[in-house]
């Protein structure tokens, strides 16, 4: 959207007109046997919102796939405010009933700030019955050079605001498959994978991840849940992120950037 702005250069003020990301809130609700449930709420970029609804609750292992969905649609049955009715995605699912969402509930209780929570979130990835990722394909460094910039002018968003995060598939020549963004960089990921799910190409065994911004617990979460067996990041990863890369036998990279990286994990997959 456009907003009037007030630009300033060399001590001279400016009136002009600027493009900014839209940020907005969107709620996702789950139907099933006559029942509604808000799960989530989240701000996030209006636009591919049903893949974020799908992504999302996929990578938190509501939806265990693609026939666990029976449809999606926008809330204009007149249950919300007109001006709202696009920021209110109903899930309705394949299942009679509702899943039991004690455990999603416990996760968001969550935080990366300790590290008993962090040693929690480990060890509730595995008791979901999550394993270490496939062996995957190699990489060649020269390729992994190239996908930053791949990424950035596929960000058509970003190229007019200048806000957005970007999450991007890639094969292992550097050929993109396909790009979301967001202003959150995890949503531009649910938005990713939530693509793959509805497109039906999940696991993503034979592909290569690169986001904007750093990779958190969050990121190399998603990617664990989706199979993505490489995850680049253009800045850093937490503690937290190599830890789930080591756990779950990911190769993460960060600081790719400038012709250079660093390989925190699984650096294996990557040849000279």
């Amino acid at each position: 959207m456009e907003t009037r702005i007030v630009s300033v250069e060399n001590g001279a003020a400016t009136p002009q007109y600027d493009r900014v990301a839209t940020e907005e809130p969107l709620e996702i609700r789950l139907r099933a046997g006559g029942n509604s449930r808000t799960v989530a709420i989240t701000m996030r970029t209006p636009g591919n919102d049903f893949e974020l609804a799908a992504g999302f609750l996929y990578n938190e292992g509501i939806l265990g796939g693609f026939s666990a969905l029976h449809g999606m649609s926008y809330c204009l049955d007149g249950s919300v405010s007109e001006d709202q009715q696009y920021n209110v995605v109903n899930v309705d699912l394949a299942a009679s009933e509702l899943p039991a969402l004690d455990a999603f509930e416990r996760h968001f209780t969550m935080t990366s700030a300790c590290g008993v929570c962090g040693r929690a979130q480990l060890e509730a990835l595995e008791e979901r019955g999550l394993t270490p990722v496939a062996a995957g394909p190699q990489v060649a460094a020269a390729t992994l050079i190239t996908l930053p910039q791949s990424l950035r002018a596929a960000q058509g968003i970003f190229e007019k605001t200048g806000g957005l995060h970007a999450a991007g598939l890639f094969s292992p020549e550097g050929e993109l498959i396909a790009v979301r963004e967001d202003v959150g960089r995890h949503n531009a990921l649910d938005k990713l994978i939530g693509w793959a799910l509805m497109e039906r190409r999940l696991p993503l065994e034979r592909f290569v991840l690169v986001v904007s911004g750093r990779s958190s617990y969050e990121i190399v979460q998603k990617a664990v849940v989706a199979r993505i067996p490489i995850v680049c990041a253009v800045s850093a990863p937490s503690s937290l992120a190599v830890a789930v890369a080591r756990r779950f036998g990911l190769t993460l990279v960060g600081f790719l950037r400038a012709q250079r990286f660093n390989i925190y994990a699984g650096e294996q997959r990557l040849s000279a």
